[in-house]
């Protein structure tokens, strides 16, 4: 995240408790929002895993600025990829899962190609440190295939278009703040989209854990609010 560590650990010491009550709510309640009231404790914990890559920096670890940046991009090229298109499928009723079901899939394999690669090539995650921003870089696997920015299109579709296209009101409303988000990073921090876009998806996942304290996903609204496709 920007800053530093402490606001990284503060961010995650807020988001993962949140999270986890998130979680029990909709246990309790309607479990089909378990996946997307879930968001809040992963963003969490991959701020907590910037904390520490923050904390590695001053102390040049570079073993352990190498581990926690991995942590950190797991949850940036394969969890989003897949766990938000998840979230949105679970909610869909079931002639609307197929859809989402493609989200899904086209994830896991965008996730899966850039990822599994960090560990069979060893400097290919570069992190860098600047004033109040982390930048992580490096050679991806699509790069020996086309242009990065048609893998980040696909990526940012797969990641927002699912929560634009739901049919519950509550998550099209988290789609267009992660939208709003996406156009701030790539407008002012371009140059530290992964850190910036991150931790922009963690302040406003707070919103899910409003969302369902509002009641959605509780016992006495168990059908989620959702318009005529």
């Amino acid at each position: 995240m920007c800053l530093s560590a402490e606001v990284s650990f503060i961010a995650a010491a807020g988001l993962i408790p949140a999270g986890m009550l998130s979680m029990r709510q909709a246990w309790r309640g309607d479990r089909r929002y378990l996946p997307l009231a879930t968001l809040p404790l992963l963003f969490g914990i991959q701020q907590l895993a910037e904390g520490v890559v923050w904390v590695a920096g001053s102390s040049q670890n570079t073993e352990l600025i190498a581990s926690a940046s991995l942590l950190y991009m797991f949850f940036s090229w394969l969890a989003w990829p897949v766990w938000i298109p998840v979230s949105t499928f679970a909610l869909e009723p079931a002639r609307r899962k197929p859809y989402f079901l493609v989200f899904v899939i086209a994830g896991a394999m965008l996730g899966a190609l850039q990822y599994i690669p960090y560990f069979a090539h060893e400097g290919w995650l570069n992190t860098r440190f600047l004033s109040h921003v982390i930048v992580y870089e490096g050679t991806e696997l699509l790069d020996f295939v086309g242009r990065r920015e048609i893998t980040y299109a696909i990526y940012v579709s797969v990641v927002i278009l699912p929560l634009l296209l739901s049919s519950v009101r509550g998550v099209r409303i988290f789609g267009f703040l992660a939208f709003g988000v996406l156009i701030t990073t790539y407008t002012f921090f371009a140059y530290a989209y992964v850190s910036v876009f991150c931790f922009g998806g963690a302040v406003m996942s707070s919103y899910l854990v409003w969302m369902m304290y509002r009641g959605d996903g509780s016992k006495h609204g168990t059908r989620p609010q959702t318009t005529p496709a």
